[in-house]
């Protein structure tokens, strides 16, 4: 999407133009894909709680059952991403919906662990690698002075899909022996929603230009500047100087002298945040319980707690444009730090709820931030694999926490909570230092 001559390119066009409401039903076509991987992830840490009682399973299976999960989503984001690069964004993103959606759905008529396991294998799977390929064709359709804050709008349906799991776990699953089997039976909706994503968003111009598809590319700019009320290749070129990567050298591999620095702090980043967040909230049901609190109020709490992710997030989207993204990403994962550090410290209800809220505030608004910053720092022809990749490796430590938190409460005794959320902080802390390797882009267009 090169500029030829005084003529502004198609990355131009689509960078300069207004919000309008094409954009609208991209972002929220892609946020309710996103709210419904969110609402299958949150829903297994309330379900693992009833089946813990009615299967009798040891903290051993209760680990595994979310860790095979993150096995797949590890796998699943790394073959996305690069399935993305080939196929197209939009493809992939409907294909992910129906195998997790299928396979949830399935999970809910199982009746031992093993099958559970198996399928939780392919949730992950379709999970993973949704979420980089929504991201960057979200990203690469943005106006360029609001890219960033659109995609934190988009991350921030993360939210909407916890709250949902949150609510279905309060009313739904707690009840009755079933309960959960109609849980687990909402993770369906994605399969059907998958048409939805299929033939109502648009693919990425940048990709369909970047495998010669001219003309297809040419008419998904138009539809956008048809929106915004803009004859065709009329709007001025998209303000802000093009991201510095030599999209030639960086053609040749993440790794290579151009990509290295930036995919070396996006790899730490993503490691550290993952292996705090997953570890923090997919246990936070089950350490409420294990304080002595019943299962309901557990969940309500939990609930509680997962309502402070939206102010997160929309303090994010602001920041993200006035601070530039690494400020931001940087100060919110110090904001997480210091929560994590005093939930672990927490002994009342009040204390509780409070650096709940806080750690749920400053935890996700980190990670719009990072989905924000990272399909940005790749040119096209490496974004979905640069971006899925990150997350792959990130995905590792999604698999390592849940397994080392109960050996670590158990190691721990009395002060395990103190244990755990201390190495949280740790997590969190690293993971502010790692942006520094990132190069700020607010305002740059996406390379090509």
């Amino acid at each position: 999407m090169t500029s030829t001559g005084s003529a502004p390119s198609r990355g131009d066009r689509l960078g300069g133009l207004p919000y309008t409401r094409r954009h609208t039903r991209l972002l929220v076509g892609s946020g309710v894909g996103w709210a419904l991987d969110a609402m299958d992830v949150g829903l297994i840490s309330f379900v693992i709680v009833v089946l813990a009682e009615q299967w009798g399973l040891t903290t051993g299976e209760r680990s595994w059952i979310v860790t095979i999960g993150f096995i797949g989503m590890a796998i699943g984001a790394t073959l996305g991403g690069r399935l993305a690069d080939r196929f197209g964004r939009r493809a992939v993103f409907a294909t992910t919906l129906v195998v997790y959606g299928l396979a949830t759905g399935a999970s809910a008529l199982v009746g031992g662990v093993a099958l559970f396991m198996v399928l939780r294998f392919f949730v992950g799977l379709g999970l993973g690698a949704e979420l980089p390929v929504a991201s960057t064709l979200v990203s690469e359709l943005s106006p360029t002075r609001i890219r960033g804050r659109l995609v934190v709008a988009l991350e921030s349906f993360w939210a909407v899909g916890w709250i949902l799991a949150a609510v279905i776990g309060f009313y739904v699953i707690p009840h009755g022996d079933d309960g959960w089997r109609w849980g687990l039976a909402f993770g369906l909706v994605p399969a059907v929603y998958a048409l939805v994503v299929r033939y109502g968003l648009p693919e990425s111009a940048a990709w369909l230009e970047s495998r010669g598809r001219h003309e297809e590319a040419e008419e998904v700019v138009r539809g956008f500047e048809e929106s915004a009320g803009i004859e065709p290749g009329t709007v001025a070129r998209a303000k802000g100087e093009p991201a510095p990567v030599d999209a030639v050298t960086a053609a040749h591999g993440l790794w290579s002298a151009a990509l290295r620095r930036r995919t070396a702090g996006i790899w730490i980043v993503w490691f550290a945040v993952n292996f705090a967040y997953y570890g923090a909230f997919l246990w936070i049901p089950s350490l409420l319980v294990a304080r002595g609190h019943d299962v309901t109020t557990s969940f309500m709490y939990t609930l509680i707690i997962t309502l402070a992710q939206l102010p997160g997030y929309a303090l994010s989207a602001v920041l993200i444009e006035v601070w530039g993204r690494r400020a931001t990403l940087a100060a919110f994962l110090v904001g997480s730090a210091v929560s994590a550090w005093f939930f672990g410290q927490s002994d009342s209800v009040t204390s509780i709820i409070v650096a709940g809220c806080a750690l749920s505030f400053a935890n996700l608004g980190a990670w719009g931030a990072l989905y924000a910053i990272t399909p940005e720092i790749y040119p096209t022809a490496v974004r979905g694999s640069g971006a899925g990749a990150a997350a792959g490796f990130g995905r590792l430590a999604s698999i390592l926490a849940p397994l080392m938190v109960p050996f670590l409460l158990e190691r721990g005794g009395a002060s395990g909570d103190v244990l755990v959320f201390s190495i949280f902080t740790a997590a969190f802390g690293v993971a502010a230092a790692a942006t520094f390797l990132l190069p700020e882009l607010r305002g740059r267009q996406l390379a090509e």
